[in-house]
């Protein structure tokens, strides 16, 4: 009788151990995944944009929407285009009440290898030591940081989805309201915000141009339709439980630098260096196609308008598909799934022509047959007019013919299969 309660002694010990190990190794599954990022540029080289910004002894308050919580956090910030060293002499984390001012309790201080203030090498990013703060599925999170030196704001997000709050002289990083702000429609220095979550918890990257980045929907709202995603993700639930990720740079080219550098070029930083992520939707080259074909714009001092600087990187159909094709086999080394979204309609946009029509044609014909990515989603046909295909639904575009309006997004996210998304990874 002793020696079998030993036994079983013995047995629930090694139960318990092993247990232990059990949960530790579950424990160890937790991983950073993105919650929220922007694919961060040098300010856009357009006419009649504010010059590039110098802060100097002020307090910068960005307001960034996650998709999915966690209950740690860590920010990064990035001088990936800065010619000095970028020096945050301070910097804060909390919950957005509304404006500049945040939640009462809620503040944290950010650190940086155990310091508050840190300078990001030029060309790099820098991380924030890991903050134990709850953060729910699209919660506001306010990140406040100071400057105590001249910064030029050369690495920035031109359109933000929320506006930026700038501060006279001073540190006002800890201050729940940024008083008499100068406000901004960009973020700065700010590239991603990470959540340390369970393992079945991923991200999808969605990498294009300003149709990604939101334009021609209100700032704000959130009306764009990588945000209409998430939402729709969210209300399915279901797992894994996916971030949506907007790497969109209005004006960007996939094989040409111009509004940030060309897509194939920032792929590394945007995706791949993304934590967390699972699936990649790629919607770009529609500005490949149209800026070759920009029309001069009239003359204001009576002489005539050059040619359009970017007729020389006139491209074919076969080019840009040679470019997805890149993003394809460079993703699925890496086991992130490749999801294409067919170009939307652009007749009567500045840059419309018939021969970028035909490419246009060419090209979401091979994303829809060419059986290249893992998935397609047909926002051509989701936004069309059913009478004249070339063109935007008249309800669906802004008022330009090339960018939807929140109706146009909501139909282009409304078109997008969940299951492959939701899908277990091969």
């Amino acid at each position: 009788m002793r020696e079998a309660k030993r036994k079983v002694a013995v047995g629930i010990l090694l139960l318990v151990i092993l247990s232990s190990f059990v949960c530790a190794e579950v424990k160890d599954r937790d991983h950073w995944v993105s919650a929220w990022s922007t694919s961060v540029h040098t300010p856009l080289p357009f006419p009649g944009l504010s010059p590039t910004p110098v802060f100097e002894n002020q307090t910068i308050r960005m307001v960034v929407r996650t998709s999915i919580g966690g209950q740690r956090l860590r920010i990064r910030f990035s001088n990936a285009y800065g010619s000095s060293p970028l020096e945050i002499g301070a910097a804060h984390v909390a919950l957005t009440d509304h404006g500049s001012l945040i939640v009462a309790g809620s503040d944290h201080v950010l650190t940086f290898g155990a310091k508050p203030s840190v300078a990001v090498p030029i060309g790099a990013p820098t991380l924030s030591d890991p903050v134990d703060m709850k953060v729910a599925p699209f919660a506001e999170i306010s990140i406040s940081i100071y400057l105590p030196h001249g910064t030029p704001g050369s690495t920035t997000h031109f359109w933000a989805q929320h506006d930026t709050y700038i501060s006279g002289p001073g540190d006002f990083t800890a201050k729940s309201e940024i008083a008499n702000p100068t406000e901004k429609k960009s973020w700065y220095y700010l590239s991603d915000l990470e959540v340390w979550t369970g393992d079945r918890t991923g991200a999808v990257v969605t990498l294009g141009d300003s149709i990604t980045d939101g334009v021609g929907a209100k700032q704000g709202e959130y009306g764009d339709w990588p945000d209409q995603l998430a939402k729709r993700l969210a209300l399915n639930g279901g797992a894994p439980s996916l971030a949506v990720l907007n790497e969109g740079i209005g004006g960007n080219r996939i094989l040409h630098d111009g509004a940030g550098i060309n897509a194939l070029a920032r792929f590394d930083r945007d995706v791949l260096a993304q934590p967390g992520v699972r699936d990649l939707i790629v919607l770009e080259g529609i500005n490949d196609i149209g800026w070759p074909h920009m029309k001069p714009r009239p003359p204001t001092d009576g002489i005539s308008s050059k040619a359009s600087p970017f007729a020389a990187g006139e491209v074919t159909a076969n080019d840009l598909i040679a470019g997805m094709r890149q993003i394809i086999d460079r993703a699925h080394e890496h086991d992130i799934r490749v999801f294409g979204a067919t170009l939307t309609p652009y007749e009567g946009a500045d840059y419309f022509s018939e021969d970028g029509e035909q490419v246009r044609q060419a090209v979401n014909q091979w994303i829809r047959a060419g059986g290249a990515f893992d998935g397609v989603f047909d926002f051509d046909a989701a936004v069309r007019d059913p009478n004249h295909p070339a063109q935007f639904r008249e309800a669906y575009h802004s008022g330009d013919h090339l960018h939807p309006s929140a109706a146009g997004y909501m139909a282009m996210a409304q078109a997008i299969d969940l299951a492959p998304l939701q899908a277990e990874t091969r």
